[in-house]
């Protein structure tokens, strides 16, 4: 299989869409754009945003005058989402190409580092002749789109500008201050002047996940997090966490990734 489709342009000045691509395209979008036009809707907000658009729908990218990278426009062709490390995502995993409307994803500042990263990594893999090139690629692929899949943001439809998106939007704040220290579900919902239940409601019908979902999501991110990049013991992480001992930390690891702190740490 080829990709040499795969394409990723940075953005230093106006772009449009190519008429008639086959695949999907991902615009990340920084400072020094001026608007976003898609299917001839206007956005004038979008510092630090994904789109996640399919190639029949046509786009705009507005930028300001100052020639400055202000992000990139990656091109996902056929071929690519066909590879066998993608083909077979559960829709669990990625919901962001999960259905026809354009996806927005706002990313923390943290976050979008982390996603340029990535997307100069593809783009110096697509420029290169290494040797299992393809299967470098579909890895990075696959990696951006878990990562940004909800885990750390907020997935939002183009023109969608509810009250339940705003609310899952300050949980979201919420657990990345608290997250540490409050681990209910019920202990949010008073701090949003909400029922448990409501708050539920809300997380299902934005992200399609409960509440409790994204609290031990953000403490399943964390824990790797530490266990990879920090020296403090495992016993010091799982009360920096919050967790009430080790063997509790272990325990909640294994049930949710399959995984002991140790494995984690060495793998």
């Amino acid at each position: 299989m080829a990709m040499e489709q795969l394409s990723i342009i940075p953005i230093h000045r106006d772009l449009f869409s190519t008429e008639g691509f086959q695949g999907n395209y991902l615009l990340w979008i920084q400072e020094g754009v001026r608007a976003v036009e898609i299917d001839g809707i206007v956005e004038n907000d979008v510092s630090n945003a994904l789109y996640f658009i399919d190639g029949r729908t046509p786009w705009r990218i507005l930028h300001k005058a100052e020639p400055v990278l202000s992000g990139y426009v990656m091109k996902l062709p056929v071929s690519l989402m066909e590879h066998p490390t993608l083909k077979n995502l559960h829709i669990s995993e990625v919901r962001l190409l999960a259905h026809q409307q354009v996806q927005k994803v706002t990313l923390a500042p943290g976050i979008a580092k982390r996603v340029q990263s990535i997307l100069e990594m593809l783009d110096e893999l697509a420029g290169s002749a290494l040797n299992h090139k393809d299967e470098a690629i579909a890895s990075l692929v696959k990696t951006l789109f878990v990562y940004t899949d909800g885990q750390c943001n907020i997935r939002s439809t183009l023109c969608e500008n509810n009250a339940g998106k705003h609310l899952v939007f300050r949980f979201k704040k919420l657990i990345d201050q608290y997250g540490t220290e409050i681990h209910e579900v019920g202990d949010y919902a008073k701090m949003l002047h909400i029922s448990a239940k409501h708050l539920n409601t809300c997380t299902r019908e934005v992200l399609g996940v409960t509440a409790k979902h994204l609290i031990d999501e953000m403490r399943i991110l964390r824990s790797r997090h530490l266990l990879k990049f920090s020296d403090l013991s495992i016993k010091e992480i799982s009360f920096t966490l919050g967790f009430s001992s080790q063997d509790y930390f272990s325990y909640f690891l294994k049930k949710h990734t399959g995984k002991t702190p140790s494995m984690i740490r060495n793998g």
